[in-house]
């Protein structure tokens, strides 16, 4: 098993997760997904978060901060959607991706066992 498989499986193991991908934000696809909604669709998920990550990554740039992206979260009435650029050396122009149900989820665990994924996986 890859380690871009077992971090998908614990992405899916965090408390209210509906859907993990590992992204490509240069060409928009993703290298790898597991959901558990019929509902999201990761494909287009990962192609649309990728124009989220690039635009970021230009604002900060336009406005010459000196600044990582540690995460960006879009919080929807039902969802979070959370997007944690890679910052390995092997993993640069990747990221995580991972929904979850907002009713079910703890954001601040989501977010720190995010955190632990990332560090944990070289691709």
């Amino acid at each position: 098993m890859s380690n871009m498989d077992i971090a998908l499986k614990d992405m899916m193991t965090i408390e209210g997760a509906v859907g993990a991908a590992v992204v490509d934000y240069g060409s928009g696809m993703a290298l790898g997904m597991l959901g558990s909604s019929k509902a999201l669709d990761l494909q287009t998920a990962a192609a649309g978060n990728t124009e989220v990550v690039r635009a970021k990554l230009r604002t900060i740039d336009q406005l010459g901060l000196k600044e990582e992206i540690e995460d960006i979260l879009i919080t929807l009435t039902g969802q979070y959607h959370v997007i944690r650029p890679l910052t390995g050396r092997k993993s640069k122009g990747l990221f995580l991706y991972l929904a979850l149900d907002r009713n079910r989820a703890n954001l601040a665990l989501a977010r720190h066992r995010l955190k632990s994924i990332e560090e944990e996986l070289e691709v």
